[in-house]
Parts: structure tokens; sequence; C-alpha cells
């Protein structure tokens, strides 16, 4: 396992930086219109692992801005995972052919999840991170689907025992009820799976707002933090931030 990490994460619409709220296309904040521009100033700052989303790609599979990602990934020279609408083998072929170290699947890791776990054989284990976000009703922890316009029936726990079958080395976990809202993480959330399974590399995203924020999750076993909003709107530095969780 390589030491844990702060994980910058850009969502990407049509080349543009963007945020959304709590997932909803229709309340978009953009940040920049250069996104190799922002990921070098985050590598400036001491970035070893970043995190990409194609939002267009996500919401229509025809419109993947697969060039404008090889275009990044080639300016960078960095680690960069990408996600964001990963539907067909075509598409997890085309992510790694321009470089990206890991592919992040989400909602097809539910739907679909023979057919990942034939890609688990075919490319790797290693090559792949389950994005699964988590609708926390009555302590159950549900996997909600298709940008959380659905919650599926299976639990995080259930679907991670089924993959770990097949190797599963990585799992991004959100707590939707956080993303976006700069009000901190689920830290509870993240020190339960982590002892629940050690051997997975979890990385926390949503909710953070502040340094205190990182802190907070240093006990709680992630392999990282992925931090979005809080560094495009300047709460504090990436340098900052790592120099936090590293202290």
């Amino acid at each position: 396992m390589t030491k844990s990490m702060i994980i910058p994460a850009l969502d990407l619409i049509e080349g543009k930086v963007v945020r959304l709220h709590q997932g909803d296309y229709a309340q978009q904040t953009t940040y920049s219109d250069d996104p190799i521009q922002q990921f070098a100033s985050y590598i400036q700052q001491g970035a070893k692992q970043l995190h990409l989303v194609d939002l267009t790609g996500a919401k229509d599979p025809v419109k993947k801005q697969t060039a404008l990602i090889d275009k990044i990934i080639t300016a960078t020279q960095v680690n960069i995972q990408v996600g964001g609408g990963i539907r067909t083998e075509k598409d997890v072929a085309d992510l790694l052919a321009i470089g990206a170290n890991r592919v992040v699947i989400g909602s097809t890791a539910v739907t679909e999840s023979k057919m990942v776990q034939g890609w688990f054989e075919k490319y790797g284990a290693e090559k792949f991170v389950l994005a699964l976000d988590v609708k926390i009703e009555k302590g159950k922890k549900f996997v909600a689907i298709k940008g959380w316009q659905e919650t599926s029936p299976i639990t995080l726990e259930n679907l991670i025992k089924n993959y770990r079958t097949f190797g599963l080395q990585q799992v991004l976990c959100t707590d939707i009820s956080r993303d976006g809202t700069l009000q901190g993480s689920n830290v509870a959330l993240y020190q339960e799976i982590c002892a629940q399974f050690p051997e997975i590399a979890f990385q926390s995203s949503g909710g953070i707002g502040s340094l205190q924020d990182i802190k907070e999750l240093k006990g709680t076993g992630v392999a990282g933090v992925i931090v979005g909003r809080a560094l495009l709107e300047g709460k504090f530095s990436l340098e900052e931030a790592i120099k936090c969780w590293n202290a």
C-alpha cells in the first residue's frame, strides 16, 4: 500500500472546471476554463495523484471528452484516475490507452457487476477504483446509482464483499448527504468501513471544507482524501492540506 495522500479533484463539463451542487446539472458553478493549468498548480504544490471526472461523458456517453483528457494526461505527467460514464469495455480501454493510471467505475459496477468483474480479470484489479456513493437510511448504507437519481437495494458492504473475490483493491466512497457541502466528512462511516475491510484502500470523498476536516480523517484508516471544491474556492491551499495530513 502506498502511503495515504490528498487527491485533488476536478470535474469537467465541456472542457471547463465546474462543480455541481449535489450532482444537479442545473446547479453548476464554473471555476476555470483551463484544467491543465489547474492541475499544474496542484502538482507544483505536491500532488502525486489526481482525480478527474468527465461530467459531460457521464451525462451523454457520445460526448465523452477523451481527446481533452488525453491532452490533460500528456501535459500533466502525474497519476490521474479518471471516471464519468464508464459503461463499456471500450471506455476502459480508451482511458488506459491514453495513460489514466486508474479507471473509476460508478453505477456500472452496481448494475453490470459480471461485466465489470470481467474487466478486473482482463486488465488487473489494480487498474480500477469503484466509486460507491452511499445513501445512509436507518443505519444501512445503500449504494446510489445513475447520478444519484436511484438508490439501489445493494449495501456498500455486500458490494465490496462481492468484488473482493475478484481482487478489489480501491474504493472511493462518498456519503451523498455531505458532497459539495463543505460541512465535513462522515468520519464515522470511514472508521467503520476501514476497520471492516482493512485490505481495501478507501478514498474519502465529499464534504471537505477546512483543514480541520482533513485532520479528523487522519485516524480513520483512509488511503486517500479527495478534495475538490474547497481547493477551487481557496478555503486552503493543497500545500497546506498535504502538510496537515502529513503532520
